[in-house]
């Protein structure tokens, strides 16, 4: 099948083109970019017409909760692929903290099926250790041949640096990533939100910052030690992002994330929203905000990933002290960023293309990341005009747990497209 989508502006920081360019596909790859291509091609094309619009490399999220096998009351691998692809991604990475965890070549089978055949591409992490419990590794040898696409044991760090010692020898041997939670739960408190003032005003512990920061540190010796690859996930503190910054310019091979709400919200929101602005690590202060911005904007944080994480509405009912951790994110992060960081000037266009595609895909060894000929046909459509409000019940997700419902927005995602196949999403 040969699809020409025509008349779009097209932008690929991978080959530096922002342009109104048409796309030809051919088979599910780029076969062409350029101006007119319509005029080169016999009357047996498909053609979409996609002028005022503008497509991408389609998004790739390294970091989601699908809550699948054991709590489909949160969130299903079929669910959770609907909802990435409502919010524009093609290609999602999901977590092992599923129960059973995916620690055995039996559950990722089972993940890895569920997710064959969806709207997205649905890669899967293996466990560090076994049942998470960061006592014994996973056998991480058989996860890797069936198919684990990294290792991560997300939602804990594992404390003991014997155990992550060897963890970071084998991905080494093994040339996978390690996507590491980096949080010391000796330093937890009752992780409500971050330690300080405002904390201490509302009367919880909260968690301070160096939780995150001693693990950060950590991490990275290990990887200069043993020439791991070391992606740490949500960061959240301005002294992480510049221990990450020395690390790259020591050329330790680590890459890192933060998540549209860290870069957006602060601590203050916490009084508003109670639960729904409870996550692990927490939100922090402005001074952390603006370092966690400063670092996207320069490749220090290389890539921006949701850490889609659903609860019911009965478990994120139960206030702050008592809710479990996490937000969804797959269907508000393009609007977010779009109107909060693109919009306001914090970051260009391009950059936000590249930490939501192009990064992830080239850290992860995942296919799209570019719109190159011969890569795959993997696409987001975006209208960057279109104005409307969040609205958590329209999910795709069964998980509601949002702060930013209600939130007035500029750009929208029109649809993906997936080796080379379009996808329309409902207008919003």
């Amino acid at each position: 099948m040969i699809r020409l989508f025509s008349g779009a502006r097209v932008i690929d920081p991978r080959q530096g083109l922002d342009d109104i360019s048409d796309i030809l596909v051919r088979d599910g790859k780029i076969a062409a970019v350029g101006k007119d291509l319509a005029s080169t091609l016999g009357r047996d094309v498909e053609k979409v017409d996609l002028r005022g619009y503008v497509v991408v490399p389609g998004l790739i999220d390294p970091h989601v909760h699908f809550r699948d096998p054991g709590q489909e009351h949160k969130e299903t691998v079929i669910s959770g692929c609907a909802s990435a692809a409502a919010g524009g991604y093609t290609s999602v990475i999901a977590m092992a903290n599923t129960s059973p965890a995916v620690d055995s070549v039996e559950t990722l089978n089972y993940v890895l099926e569920k997710g064959k055949g969806g709207p997205v591409r649905f890669c899967s992490v293996g466990s560090v250790t076994l049942g998470l419990r960061g006592e014994e590794l996973s056998p991480m040898d058989s996860l890797a041949e069936a198919g684990a696409v990294a290792f991560s044991d997300d939602g804990f760090s594992i404390v003991d640096s014997e155990v992550m010692y060897r963890a970071f020898e084998k991905v080494a041997e093994l040339g996978l990533p390690i996507s590491v939670h980096c949080e010391d739960p000796h330093l937890w408190g009752d992780r409500t939100m971050n330690r300080g003032a405002l904390s201490d005003a509302l009367k919880v512990k909260g968690v301070p910052k160096v939780a995150e920061e001693v693990m950060i540190q950590r991490d990275i010796l290990l990887a200069s030690k043993t020439k791991a690859k070391v992606h740490i996930q949500h960061v959240s503190t301005a002294l992480g992002v510049e221990m990450i910054r020395r690390a790259k310019e020591d050329g330790i091979e680590v890459t890192a994330e933060a998540t549209p709400h860290h870069l957006i919200l602060t601590e203050e929101v916490v009084p508003v929203h109670g639960s729904q602005a409870k996550m692990s690590p927490p939100l922090r202060e402005a001074m952390d905000v603006e370092a966690l911005r400063d670092g996207l904007r320069l490749g220090i944080i290389d890539v921006i990933a949701t850490d889609h994480a659903p609860h019911s509405e009965e478990e994120k009912g139960r206030g702050l002290l008592e809710s479990p951790n996490g937000i969804v994110g797959l269907e508000t992060a393009v609007p977010m960023i779009l109107t909060e960081l693109v919009g306001k000037g914090h970051l260009s266009i391009n950059r936000m293309v590249e930490a939501m595609s192009c990064a992830p895909a080239g850290i992860f060894g995942l296919p799209g990341g570019s719109l190159k000929p011969g890569c795959v046909a993997d696409m987001t459509v975006l209208d960057l005009e279109a104005r409307w409000t969040i609205d958590a019940d329209r999910f795709e997700s069964k998980g509601r747990n949002t702060p930013f419902d209600g939130s007035p927005v500029v750009g929208a995602v029109i649809g993906t497209v997936l080796e080379g196949l379009m996808q329309p999403v409902a207008n919003k």
